[in-house]
């Protein structure tokens, strides 16, 4: 298979498709509104399915590749939708390092979890993918910004924690429905191969 050389890494001919058609499905998700749950103060997202399917399939580098794509692509939605805590998706640590990271553990994690059965060891993987962008966004905005996004919503610190405590919880909505997407995805991808 040709291979593209970068600065320190290779991506196949196939790597580079694969980037391309998830982070096409990203900006699709992105643009129509279907990636985008609202569930105020922010908008719950699927749009880290395409990384966490990416890593699975391709390996860490191609998860991370998605997942800067992914990341900016949220910096651009939050330069063109207002909302009073758009500040925050603006920084790249918030909005681009947690989703890189997803690529990485989910494709670590499906690698470590080996029991019979390949579908049990997806879904490990993807919720781990899931929760590293539900708890890397929270966290951060918690560790960054805790004080000007309770400013921003007009609450106490104490209820902004509590809110985003509340956000860690749609986490497992936010994996459920990864997993859903993925396995099947995945393993007919695999099936096809």
């Amino acid at each position: 298979m040709k291979e593209i050389t970068l600065s320190k890494g290779k991506f196949s001919t196939k790597q580079i498709t694969v980037i391309g058609t998830l982070f096409a499905v990203t900006i699709v998700l992105g643009v129509t509104g279907l990636g985008f749950i609202p569930i105020p103060p922010f908008k719950s997202t699927i749009m880290h399915i395409p990384v966490i399917i990416g890593a699975i399939l391709e390996g860490p580098l191609v998860g991370a590749m998605i997942g800067l794509l992914f990341g900016l692509f949220s910096m651009f939605q939050a330069l063109n939708t207002f909302s009073p805590v758009t500040f925050v998706f603006l920084n790249p640590i918030v909005a681009v390092l947690p989703r890189m990271l997803i690529g990485v553990t989910s494709y670590y994690a499906y690698k470590i979890c080996r029991t019979k059965s390949t579908s049990f060891n997806m879904s490990i993987a993807t919720a781990i993918g899931s929760f590293t962008n539900t708890i890397g966004v929270l966290g951060l905005i918690y560790i960054l910004y805790i004080d000007e996004y309770a400013k921003a919503l007009n609450i106490s610190q104490s209820v902004a924690v509590k809110s985003l405590l509340a956000l860690v919880l749609n986490g497992f909505v936010s994996a459920g429905t990864a997993i859903i997407i993925t396995v099947p995805v995945v393993l007919a991808v695999k099936r096809f191969k």
